[in-house]
């Protein structure tokens, strides 16, 4: 669906939105946490982009999600690396594709369990509608109005590249 080029262009607005946005909060040293997977592979380059040099911390919210009695459990669940503090801390939460807001609620469930930051920043490639709980992005890449049945997904690392999916 969209190209590599695309992606590209949408990752350098997202970083000028987040530099103009910690400069309006006055922030130095935001640190950078990722969702497992896409969306460590987008704060990553996020990360290039800002010239960030704190670590990056990575999230995988399987054990947090509100329906894995129902889907069952990731097959591939990886730990998550918080190498930093977060209470008190500036974060800026990263992830693919906010479509629900399920992820994110999750995520943050998880961020909160190891501490209290002083603000979380949320910032995603792609906001799709079909949201289900009032979880907006502070930063976004690009909008997809997408059908129900639709779904898009990110591939990568390397490239990184959207494709919509029916079903």
């Amino acid at each position: 669906m969209a190209a590599e080029d695309g992606i590209e262009a949408a990752l350098a607005r997202m970083a000028e939105a987040l530099r103009a946005r910690l400069a309006a909060d006055a922030v130095a040293r935001p640190l950078m946490v990722g969702i497992h997977t896409g969306g460590v592979w987008v704060a990553e380059r996020l990360r290039r982009l800002l010239g960030l040099d704190t670590p990056l911390g990575t999230l995988d919210i399987s054990f947090y999600r509100d329906d894995f009695t129902r889907i069952g459990i990731n097959p591939q669940v990886r730990p998550s690396r918080l190498p930093f503090a977060v209470d008190d801390a500036y974060l800026i939460l990263v992830d693919d594709v906010l479509h629900t807001g399920r992820t994110v609620r999750a995520a943050l469930n998880e961020l909160f369990d190891y501490g209290r930051p002083a603000a979380v920043r949320l910032a995603v490639l792609v906001e799709r509608d079909g949201r289900e709980l009032p979880i907006q992005p502070d930063v976004v890449g690009r909008h997809m109005a997408l059908a129900p049945h639709q779904h898009v997904k990110l591939t990568g690392p390397e490239p990184l590249a959207l494709t919509v999916q029916e079903g």
